[in-house]
This record gives C-alpha cells, structure tokens and sequence, in this order.
C-alpha cells in the first residue's frame, strides 16, 4: 500500500485573533500525523469554529511522504477580497491560440523542472530558455501585437474562465504595456484565481520592465494587489506578494502606506509562516514596510529573529533606510 501523506509545517493565515489551536482541533491535523482524507471535511469542520466565515485548505507536497498545509481563514470580524460576478459573454479567442496556451502550460512545467527559467527584460515577460517554450512566446508576442482587442474583450467579457486565463497570460506581451495595465489590474478582480494569478504575474514581469526601462511609462497601482492579501486563496496572496516585492524594490511608498494601512495583520500572519521558501518573501515585504533595509531584514531572518522585524512593522511608520 501507498504510505499516506504525512503532515510537515501547518502554516495558517486570516486568523485576525482566531486561535491556531482550535483551526488545528476542529481539522483534526496536527504535525507529524496522517493528512486527513478529505479537504472539504477539514474546510467544513473550520467553518464551525465561532468567529470563522469559511476556510480553505491546500496541501503543498513533498518531501519524502511529508506535506505542509496552508490553512487560510476568512474571518468574520477580518477584511475579505471582493471579486466581480462571473461574466456571461460568449466572446471566444481563436481554438489555435487556446491549443497554444495548454501547449504553453506544458512546455513551461517541463523547462521549471529542469531548472530552465530566466527572464528577459527587453520583452518584458518571462522568457525561459526551453526551445518549446520560447517559441510559444514568440507567438504570443505576436498574437498580442495584431488582437489585443479580441483580448481585451474576452478577459473582460467572456463566460469561460479558461478563455479569460488565457487572455490574460497573452496580453502581458502586449508591445506597449502601458496599454494593458489597466485591463490586468481589472482581471485582479476576477472571479477566478488562474485569472488572477495571470494577472498578478503579468503585471509582476511589467513592473519589472518598468524599473529598468524608465521610459517604458509604466504606473501599476498596488491597491488590487494589496486587497489581495486578504484571499483565502494562497496563490492570490504568494504571487501578489511577488509583484509588490516588486514595486518597492525602489522605494514604493504607496504600495508600503497601503501594506500598513490596510493588510499588515495579513502579512505578519504570512511572515510567521514556518515554511521558509513560502514565509521569506513575506517576511521581506514586511521588513520593508516596518522601514528596515533588505539587508537588516535578510540578517534578521538568518539569525531566526523574525519577531523583530514584525515588532518594528508594529509600532508605527518609519522613514524608510537608505540601502
């Protein structure tokens, strides 16, 4: 018989002021035990404990037999990210580009696991080195220059989920990206996470650009991405958490005043992740909203003393340090 999946780290967020203990009681989970069979039982049971609104739970795998869960809460007195209606259109992007797309979704999976990502800034979007997949993105780049309309269009009518995910990761190759930024700050806003997360990672390789290509002109608003960190959904919070890492690479004083005043709680609850690959970048947003440079942040989390930086985040805004 298969070994079934143990439980590594329990990493949890949304708590505002729900005790962990009783999240781990009603999940019946605890480290080192069996992962429970069902997912929509453990959500279910969640959603019993007084003060919680609904749950969601992911498992992340593997080490060995081993998998760490993320528990995210949305609660009742906490902050909720509001996303639009499902659109009902039936606009359509052609069956050639969507084949393309999946055919992307793979070739981009197997460059990950051979170790084959980079980033081309010239472009403006991630370029891996794999053969396959940076012929689909050649395509793209075309595509996006003759039908940004047809794009437009589906990501913001379509009724199909998958057609406006795909419009979404298309349009971030748009020539001109100041073109595209609001139609990807709006899909922020969709109903759907893959969309969202397109999004996010769209917008993430244009901000880039933007930081090394002044007159590119580009202006992202952190405020989508801030609400963000409110999703019960992980991937919401991880990939937007990368764009704004982003934003204030250079200063960012608007993405940081937001961070404080609207989603610190939130982050703290992800900086005390205890999954470091999941709870450093975070942890490094955080030390730049408390006003600590990279530097002390990075040799805060070397010596384990993460409380510092989230104490300094705490107590008030601070004049950000030079570098």
């Amino acid at each position: 018989m298969a070994q079934a999946p143990v439980v590594g780290d329990i990493n949890f967020y949304g708590l505002h002021g729900i005790a962990p203990d009783r999240i781990m009681s009603a999940a019946k989970l605890k480290a080192g035990g069996p992962l429970p069979a069902s997912k929509g039982d453990m959500e279910d049971h969640i959603a019993e404990v007084p003060g919680v609104g609904g749950a969601r739970v992911e498992a992340i795998c593997c080490e060995g037999a081993q998998v760490d869960v993320f528990i995210g809460i949305e609660a009742k007195n906490g902050p909720h990210s509001a996303f639009r209606s499902e659109p009902t259109g039936n606009v359509m992007l052609s069956d050639d580009l969507l084949e393309v797309y999946q055919q992307y979704g793979a070739a981009l999976r197997r460059a990950a696991a051979r170790g084959k990502g980079t980033q081309d800034l010239t472009a403006g979007h991630a370029i891996t080195s794999d053969q396959d997949a940076n012929a689909i993105e050649q395509h793209f780049l075309l595509y996006a220059a003759a039908h940004l309309d047809e794009l437009r269009n589906v990501l913001r009518n379509c009724a199909d989920p998958d057609q406006r995910a795909a419009a979404a990761a298309v349009m971030g190759y748009a020539v001109r990206k100041s073109d595209v930024v609001d139609d990807l700050e709006y899909a922020l806003q969709d109903p759907d996470d893959a969309v969202r997360t397109n999004a996010l990672k769209a917008l993430n390789a244009i901000a880039v650009l933007g930081s090394v290509q002044p007159d590119a002109r580009v202006k992202i608003s952190p405020t989508w991405m801030v609400e963000l960190l409110h999703s019960v959904v992980l991937s919401d919070r991880i990939e937007a958490v990368k764009t704004l890492l982003t934003l204030t690479d250079h200063d960012g004083q608007e993405a940081r005043e937001q961070i404080r005043d609207r989603a610190l709680a939130d982050l703290i609850d992800m900086a005390r992740w205890k999954t470091p690959r999941y709870a450093l970048p975070p942890f490094l947003l955080l030390g730049r909203v408390a006003g600590a440079t990279d530097k002390q942040t990075e040799q805060s989390w070397a010596k384990g003393d993460r409380e510092s930086i989230i104490a300094r985040a705490q107590t008030g805004p601070k004049k950000r340090l030079a570098p």
